[in-house]
């Protein structure tokens, strides 16, 4: 199929979203580039995109955003499937912060960050049908959002197992986590994973952990108004003493002191 710049689809709103599931015979063709913007993510299967800089496929769990303006080709790999979302959008503020490449292809982690991407084009699917009051409000939201993601992934430096370790102790701090648990989420020994990890950060898992937790009781104690207990238990940690130990040594005064000259401070 080939499409002129012209007729992009991306006509109510600025704004065109779809789900598809195409077989090896699935193409679309803009020799003119089309004049806003389109993202994909790669659910299962698999696709290619094609611009003059050259050809780039997309894998389950990849996201590409192909730049308005750019001549380009995309289609079902050969042989198989492309089941994808997509949508094309008016450019926005986060498109600034994507490498200047014609076509971004970026592989989002497996497990939390891929349900999290997966999610938000569902969401982006159903405002577009849905057409509330502020549909285009929303999904232009939920746009921004999965380009945060893009640019923080592809600006991450980081080995991707061990920034699929800080996701998961982000989002999991609470539960009293192992090693040998975190290195079967990421296909790696425990002795393998805490040597890479320490490499890569500087810092053991547990410390790693640690500090996260205290953050985070820090900010509950001073705009939560959660005590210092309560923000122990919030965040994890089975005893309080090692907690207030671990907390003075990093901020040189004991978490009940730190509560209430928060407190005073607002």
């Amino acid at each position: 199929m080939v499409e002129n710049q012209q007729q992009n689809g991306a006509k109510d709103g600025g704004i065109l979203i779809g789900h598809f599931r195409e077989n090896e015979e699935y193409s679309m063709t803009r020799s003119n580039g089309i004049d806003d913007w389109l993202i994909f993510y790669t659910i299962e299967g698999g696709g290619y995109v094609r611009t003059p800089a050259g050809e780039k496929t997309c894998g389950p769990g990849d996201v590409a955003v192909i730049r308005r303006g750019v001549s380009h080709t995309y289609g079902t790999t050969a042989g198989g499937i492309w089941h994808f979302m997509w949508a094309h959008f008016q450019r926005l503020p986060e498109t600034t912060l994507l490498p200047d490449d014609e076509v971004s292809v970026c592989k989002m982690p497996n497990g939390i960050m891929q349900r999290r991407v997966l999610r938000i084009f569902r969401t982006l699917l159903h405002d577009f049908r849905d057409r509330g009051k502020l549909w285009q409000e929303l999904c232009e939201n939920q746009l921004s959002s999965v380009l945060l993601l893009v640019a923080e992934q592809l600006a991450d430096r980081h080995d991707p197992r061990v920034s699929q370790v800080l996701r998961i102790l982000s989002v999991r701090m609470q539960e009293p986590l192992t090693i040998d648990e975190l290195a079967a989420a990421v296909r790696l020994s425990a002795s393998r994973l805490s040597h890479l990890f320490k490499a890569e950060t500087g810092q053991t898992i547990l410390e790693t952990l640690n500090g996260m937790r205290l953050e985070q009781a820090a900010l509950l104690m001073t705009h939560a108004g959660r005590t210092a207990s309560e923000a122990a238990v919030d965040v994890g940690f089975q005893s309080y003493n090692h907690f207030a130990a671990l907390f003075r040594r990093r901020y040189g005064v004991g978490p009940a002191n730190y509560r209430r000259k928060g407190s005073a401070a607002n």
